[in-house]
């Protein structure tokens, strides 16, 4: 959210390579000091894990006489590998900062011993599962190798970019290292301490991830070469910052920042995550047109330690699930979160809430959820209500919790210096806040004007701000209010590149130049530990999963909560990049991602705020929200034929969310995206590589949104590519389409009805198709199974069910796993695990898409005996059973005759 009456992205406001000076230091420079791996250091413990020592060489130059005396003569080293595909490489010195809570302490027992397989006086090898590390110790270059690669995965330290500005000693060197930006002023009191390293991904052509930003899927590059000059364009940034008004392409680093880039050619998907929560640019370049070369990589950050994993993959899903082995997988939300959500800058009164809620129910839109931004404060101070707008905020929650809708309230990092303010009285005498570099407490400029920032590095400041959010400490809230983080990249209006001095103090005397990317990561996980407390501290419930939205994210967030892309605009240019900013988040292991429906800032007119519902629909997290100075636009204000789509795009989301939270299933215990690349499904297809206009929903729905304003497209029409060879099913009219014969390449028509959206043939999918109010009202609802046959008349799927609210599902293990199948004309329907009573387990309707010939009946078989049910034609390949005696609990077999 951003400042009212301000417009438009400020460039001169924000760093640059050239203007950030550990960056233009290090960047495409070969450092002035040799390091090598001592292979007489080198020792395998009894865990199997490497140490040694990284030397530092005669300087390249001659060593002036005042030479800069530094605290380390050697880096220390070491090497680890974990399960099936992990290697991990540490390089540092005593006294840096570590990345703390990102790493899963699971972590440590699927380490696996590295193996030494060959050793000479050049190198060493070290096996780890089937996979091999070779090291070459005087240009430290490492190669990481899969069994029958004609190519190395990856390389390490290939283009000799491997810097590390080792600690000066400070009692000794005096000099001055303050940097100036715009008035503002870093002390830089430790002097240099960045490093660099490069990674090279023999063969590949395309590499994503390192979010956030607004730009293409698969990365471009920003270097290129003539063969005698390099030119240099900006590289990509990863700084948390509040951003407003963002351009929709553009390398600029956004809001949130993950280190973890995916690498991907046919037969082979790598990646490299580097934990490190400094300011960091990563340059992508192609060295030469021959494919072998690949991309190439330098990362540069300005402090911290080099602490580097390498995921061998080889294929997409086994990528994510290496990287959520390192970093954990992501929550299972509570399935209300997956329903729809309307917000806006701001909700202005009690009245203006009640009515928002009728609304919904006059035109039987479907919604979750009501939020409350700023304005709801008294003052801007946080966990308190305006009284004169909010007077009884508790009765407000109770009357939409008794129709099964939530509410969520923002809370803000910056505190309001005001004695009278318990909140901040009570941080500052506890002494939880960041200080300026000199041991002062920092006050910084946000929404209540002066304001102090809670350190939740701190870890007795984070466990007193979860005590927070019971009703009896957070007064007018309720056990059904949730809440939404903002502002905590963190936003200091004042400050440089509007957020906090790289000099100021954290816990410990750590800077916040080492802190930086984890601020808000920090402050979403103790928020989200705060509504759990309130769960194991009320007597009405049982601790249910924390909701909690935040804007800054790091590696890690995806254990926490969702997050959302930002002060977006509303225009067409701004919802044709959300869908490769969300797969790029996605697949950087955070897939519970959406884009404000609509655009923040602007006012949408009918059709694009008709398409961008139409897409939010398929976002994981869907929320439609507005900037304060926009005209209202709540799904009702564009009309009857308006709301009547909308209200379709709505409630095909809400009939889906059975598959969609069984997709999140699959992405709490592996990692993988919910919203995902079609080169993820499909990964030895070339022409889904650089696709980006269209994208997949778990594996059986391809999404082909509208992007274009009609006015630009006047045929009318969707270019959709159906990957694969296989056969594909308008969702909408069951028509099918084989891709083979039709060379994947399809042309749509289209209306502002609907959106191109296909089935994959060979999935099976359970819907609810009753139309209701949320979630809550669908909980008794029975379902609808689809089959999806492929060409050879098979079909598979799973589904997920738990109580979707509480822990349970994870400390009691209280949830339920059914497999499907469909082969020679037999549907099977097999409980694998069943830990859980449910309210309704009916299926009501049998849908088969496909079906290859006339049939009248169906024979049921379970454990009660055999049963024959009649079958409807509702197309030519479509059939239907209705009311059929099974459920989705219980196995059972259905022939068809």
């Amino acid at each position: 959210m951003q400042r009212a009456g301000v417009h438009a992205f400020k460039a001169e406001e924000f760093k640059t390579c050239e203007t950030s000076s550990f960056c233009k230091r290090l960047r495409n420079t070969n450092p002035a000091e040799r390091l090598s791996l001592d292979p007489e250091s080198l020792r395998l413990d009894s865990a199997g894990t490497l140490h040694g020592k990284v030397k530092i060489m005669q300087p390249l130059q001659e060593a002036k006489e005042n030479a800069t005396v530094y605290v380390h003569d050697a880096l220390d080293f070491e090497m680890r590998a974990y399960g099936s595909g992990i290697l991990r490489m540490k390089m540092s010195e005593a006294g840096r900062f570590e990345v703390p809570l990102v790493i899963v302490p699971e972590l440590q027992k699927h380490q696996i011993p590295l193996m030494r397989t060959m050793v000479n006086k050049d190198e060493e090898r070290f096996g780890f599962g089937d996979s091999e590390v070779r090291i070459k110790f005087a240009s430290f270059e490492m190669e990481v190798w899969r069994p029958h690669d004609r190519l190395p995965v990856m390389t390490f330290n290939r283009n000799n970019l491997f810097h590390f500005e080792r600690q000066i000693d400070t009692s000794v060197e005096t000099q001055d290292w303050s940097e100036t930006f715009r008035s503002h002023k870093d002390t830089c009191k430790k002097g240099p301490n960045a490093m660099s390293f490069d990674v090279s991904f023999p063969g590949v052509d395309h590499v994503y991830g390192i979010p956030e930003r607004a730009t293409s899927l698969s990365l471009g590059v920003t270097r290129t070469s003539d063969g005698k000059e390099t030119f240099l364009e900006e590289p990509y940034r990863l700084y948390n910052l509040d951003v407003f008004e963002y351009l929709h392409e553009h390398p600029f680093g956004l809001y949130g920042s993950i280190p973890f880039l995916t690498a991907h050619r046919a037969g082979s998907t790598s990646g490299v995550f580097w934990l490190n929560s400094a300011e960091m640019y990563v340059d992508i370049w192609k060295p030469s047109q021959h494919k072998d070369d690949g991309t190439h990589s330098q990362w540069i950050s300005e402090s911290g330690i080099v602490d580097v994993f390498f995921f061998v993959g080889p294929s997409p899903a086994d990528v994510s699930e290496q990287y959520a082995t390192v970093t954990g997988a992501t929550r299972m939300p509570q399935l209300f979160s997956l329903g729809y959500h309307q917000c806006r800058w701001n909700y202005k009164d009690e009245a203006d809430v009640r009515g928002v809620d009728s609304k919904l129910d006059e035109h039987s839109i479907p919604c979750d959820v009501v939020w409350l931004d700023i304005e709801h404060t008294d003052g801007k101070r946080y966990m308190t209500w305006d009284k004169p707008h909010f007077p009884d905020p508790k009765v407000m929650q109770e009357d939409l919790a008794r129709k099964g809708r939530k509410m969520v309230a923002i809370i803000d990092p910056h505190i309001k210096k005001d004695e009278k303010y318990s909140l901040y009285k009570e941080a500052t005498q506890l002494g939880y806040l960041v200080k300026k570099h000199d041991g002062k407490v920092f006050d910084g400029w946000c929404w209540p004007g002066s304001s102090v920032y809670l350190d939740m590095l701190n870890p007795e400041a984070r466990k007193w701000w979860a005590t927070l959010f019971t009703p009896q400490k957070y007064q007018g809230s309720t056990e059904s209010l949730y809440v939404w983080n903002d502002m905590n990249e963190p936003s200091v209006f004042n400050g440089p590149e509007v957020t906090m001095h790289k000099d100021n103090l954290h816990h410990g005397g750590v800077e916040h130049r080492d802190v930086h990317n984890i601020n808000g990561y920090l402050y979403h996980l103790a928020t989200a530990e705060g509504l759990i407390h309130r769960g194991e501290v009320s007597a009405n419930m049982h601790s249910d999963r924390p909701f909690v939205l935040s804007r800054a994210f790091f590696a890690g967030s995806q254990r926490v909560g969702p997050i959302w892309t930002g002060d977006n605009t509303a225009s067409w240019d701004q919802l044709r990049v959300s869908v490769p900013m969300c797969l790029s988040i996605g697949i950087s292991g955070l897939t519970f991602s959406g884009a404000d429906v609509g655009g923040f800032f602007g006012n949408p007119d009918e059709e694009l705020m008709t398409r961008w519902y139409q897409l939010g629909a398929f976002y994981p997290f869907f929320r439609a929200h507005a900037h304060i100075d926009t005209k209202r636009r709540e799904p009702w204000l564009f009309g009857e034929e308006a709301t009547r789509r909308i209200r379709n795009a709505i409630q095909l989301r809400y009939s889906l969310l059975p598959y969609i939270y069984s997709a999140f299933a699959e992405a709490s215990e592996r990692g993988t995206p919910v919203m995902r690349p079609l080169w993820f499904e499909f990964p030895d297809e070339e022409k889904t590589f650089a696709k980006q206009d269209s994208f997949m929903l778990g594996s059986a729905i391809l999404v082909s949104p509208v992007l274009e304003q009609s006015t630009q497209n006047p045929r009318g029409t969707v270019d959709v590519y159906l990957p694969g060879d296989g056969l594909w099913y308008d969702l909408h009219d069951g028509t099918v389409y084989d891709a083979k014969k039709i060379r994947n390449s399809l042309t749509a028509k289209v209306s502002l009805e609907t959106i191109p959206i296909y089935l994959r043939g060979g999935s099976v999918l359970l819907r609810k198709m009753r139309p209701r109010r949320n979630t809550a009202a669908m909980e008794g609802d029975p379902y609808t199974l689809v089959v999806v046959l492929d060409r050879d008349l098979g079909a598979r799927g799973q589904a997920y069910v738990d109580d979707g609210q509480s822990l349970q599902y994870e400390s009691d293990k209280m949830f339920m796993k059914t497999h499907f199948s469909y082969e020679n004309g037999e549907l099977r329907c097999k409980v694998q695990y069943k830990n859980v009573d449910l309210p309704n387990s009916s299926i009501e309707r049998i849908v088969v898409m496909g079906a290859p010939q006339k049939i009248t009946q169906a024979k049921v078989s379970d454990a009660q005996g055999h049963q024959t049910v009649n079958v409807v034609y509702t197309a030519s390949n479509i059939i239907v059973i209705g009311k059929p005696p099974v459920a989705i609990d219980r196995d059972w077999s259905l022939t068809l005759h």
